[in-house]
């Protein structure tokens, strides 16, 4: 796998891990279902899932060579890529209108 083969693999995994939390309701995706999910714990999974994109880019880093020492630019531009990315499973969860449940009386 070259290096550019890495990258991509680095960026569809965060994008799926960004808007994993919004698309599904069980905890850490394995963990129990939950009807109506607390904004709380999505933040938490959006911040877990940053956590594992960063440390496989970490590991893919290493395994090219000598892993390079970041600084806080760094990581403070990674959770602003890793937010933009949360981006549309942020807007289908929270702002998609919803159109109402049809009742027995409206089909009559």
């Amino acid at each position: 796998m070259n290096s550019a083969d890495e990258v991509m693999l680095v960026l569809v995994v965060g994008l799926l891990l960004a808007n994993l939390p919004f698309v599904n309701e069980r905890l850490f995706v394995v963990g129990p279902r939950r009807e109506n999910k607390h904004l709380g714990w999505r933040l938490l999974e959006l911040v877990l899932g940053c956590g594992l994109c960063m440390g496989l880019g970490f590991l893919l880093e290493a395994n090219l060579g000598q892993r390079h020492p970041q600084g806080w630019p760094f990581y403070a531009a990674m959770g602003c890529l890793f937010l933009t990315f949360a981006f549309p499973g942020f807007v289908w969860r929270y702002l998609r209108r919803r159109r109402p449940a049809a009742t027995a009386a409206d089909e009559a």
